[in-house]
C-alpha cells in the first residue's frame, strides 16, 4: 500500500476531506510550516501523525526545503499532496519528488494561476470557473494536470458564494486523483502530460448560462 504526506499551512478542508474518504492508501503524516494550523489538530484527530516544520525558523528558502523534505522522507512517502500549502518551495525541493508531487488549485488551469482566483475569476466575467489537481513542477500552478472540475458561474455570486461550489469539486476530485495514482492509473507521456490509462472518456458538455 502506497504513502501519503499531506502539506498543509492553514484549515485544510483538502486535507480532511482525504483522511475522510476511502483511499487505497495510507496517510502517513501531515506536515505543516505554521504551528498555529487548525488542520494539525484534525489530523492528531484521526491518529495521523502532525509535525510541524516552522519556516520561520529557517534563515532562507534552502534549508527551511532541507528540512521540510528530511522531515518528508522519514515517512517514506509514494505520493506527497499539498492541501492549502502555502510556501513556494525551490527547485531543487520540487525535483526531489518530480512525479511524485501533486497540488490542488482553485481554477481551471492554466488560467488564474496564483493567487485571488475567484475574484479574478469574477471580475473577468467567465461563465464557467473551477478546480484543478496537477503534479507540482519547477513553473507554478503550470504542471501536468489531472483532473479538473468546472461550475458554473451564477448571476449574484461573490467571491465566497463562488469559492463554495469549488471547494465542494476540490473535495471530490483530489481524492479521485490519489486513487488513480495510488493503483498507479496517471502516467506522464511522452508530452508531459498526466495520461488516465484503461479510462473511457466521457463527451458531457457544461454550458454557462444554458441553451434555450
Amino acid at each position: 500500500m502506497k504513502n501519503i504526506v499531506i502539506l498543509i499551512s492553514g484549515r485544510g478542508s483538502n486535507m480532511q476531506a482525504l483522511l475522510e474518504a476511502t483511499l487505497p492508501c495510507r496517510i502517513a503524516a501531515v506536515i505543516s510550516n505554521r504551528a498555529e494550523a487548525e488542520g494539525l489538530d484534525i489530523a492528531r484527530a484521526h491518529g495521523i501523525p502532525a509535525v510541524v516544520i516552522e519556516h520561520r525558523d529557517y534563515p532562507d528558502r534552502d534549508s527551511f526545503d532541507a528540512a521540510l523534505a528530511r522531515a518528508i522522507d522519514s515517512f517514506a512517502p509514494d505520493i506527497v499532496a499539498l492541501a492549502g500549502f502555502m510556501r513556494i518551495l525551490g527547485a531543487n525541493f520540487v525535483s526531489r519528488y518530480h512525479g511524485r508531487m501533486i497540488n490542488i488549485h482553485p481554477s481551471l488551469l492554466p488560467a488564474y494561476s496564483g493567487l485571488d482566483t475567484h475574484a479574478r475569476a469574477l471580475q473577468d466575467g467567465v461563465k464557467i470557473h473551477g478546480c484543478t489537481v496537477h503534479f507540482v513542477t519547477r513553473d507554478l500552478d503550470h504542471g501536468p494536470i489531472i483532473i479538473q472540475a468546472a461550475v458554473p458561474v451564477l448571476r449574484d455570486d461573490n467571491e465566497q458564494t463562488l469559492a463554495a461550489r469549488v471547494l465542494r469539486e476540490e473535495h471530490r476530485i483530489y481524492a479521485q486523483a490519489i486513487r488513480w495514482l495510488c493503483k498507479d492509473r496517471v502516467v506522464l507521456n511522452v508530452k508531459g502530460h498526466a495520461v488516465l490509462r484503461h479510462r473511457k472518456q466521457s463527451g458531457h458538455t457544461l454550458v454557462s448560462p444554458g441553451l434555450e
